[in-house]
């Protein structure tokens, strides 16, 4: 038989040669991470991420810090960049000035439909924060305060941009401690050099 004719090997299933070869599955998680090491080796900036936050009410204070928690717990050097009403996340304040509004926010989950004219009226925005904040409490989602502490506990930086704070009259001692001070560009040379950046 010349060697053109020669029957091909048997081929085995995936899974056929993964058990004659005893793979398990700490070998293959093993496997992963060692991957993964590496990977982070060859490119340093998969460990690094730069977030902008830039709003300022109750719904919209909790995607940044959730995403630099989850970011930091993995391993990633992380940095939120505050700018704009994003301010308002970081002031001492924040228990006050973060609220959510009806008005105009057609997503927000209601008992029932409520038309943006009885949504305007006095008490409204106050009564929809109360039930923001009693939904999360139900369903044991962590508070924009204990979600700032486990960031600085974890070593996100909390940087508010100086242009921001200048308009608004802000003073460093208006804000809680640990906030870093920077100017957008500055910011953006750590943002270019990210792996992950992300504006929210």
């Amino acid at each position: 038989m010349s060697p053109d004719t020669q029957p091909a090997p048997a081929v085995t299933s995936d899974r056929a040669a993964t058990e004659d070869r005893g793979v398990t599955e700490d070998d293959v998680r093993r496997i992963i991470c060692d991957e993964i090491e590496r990977a982070f080796r060859r490119d340093p900036a998969t460990r690094t991420a730069a977030i902008i936050a830039s709003k300022g009410t109750l719904d919209w204070a909790y995607p940044p810090l959730i995403l630099a928690n989850a970011a930091a717990a993995v391993g990633m050097d992380v940095s939120v960049f505050f700018t704009f009403y994003g301010l308002n996340i970081i002031h001492k304040d924040a228990a006050r000035k973060l609220k959510i509004d009806p008005v105009g926010n057609p997503a927000m989950p209601m008992p029932v439909p409520i038309p943006d004219i009885i949504s305007s009226l006095p008490g409204m925005v106050p009564m929809a924060s109360a039930m923001m904040r009693s939904k999360f409490a139900k369903k044991n989602v962590a508070t924009i305060g204990e979600l700032i502490a486990t960031a600085r506990e974890v070593e996100v930086r909390l940087i508010a941009c100086q242009m921001t704070v200048d308009v608004f009259g802000y003073t460093p001692e208006d804000f809680i401690d640990g906030v870093e001070f920077a100017g957008a560009a500055a910011f953006m040379v750590r943002a270019r050099n990210a792996h992950v950046t992300l504006f929210v």
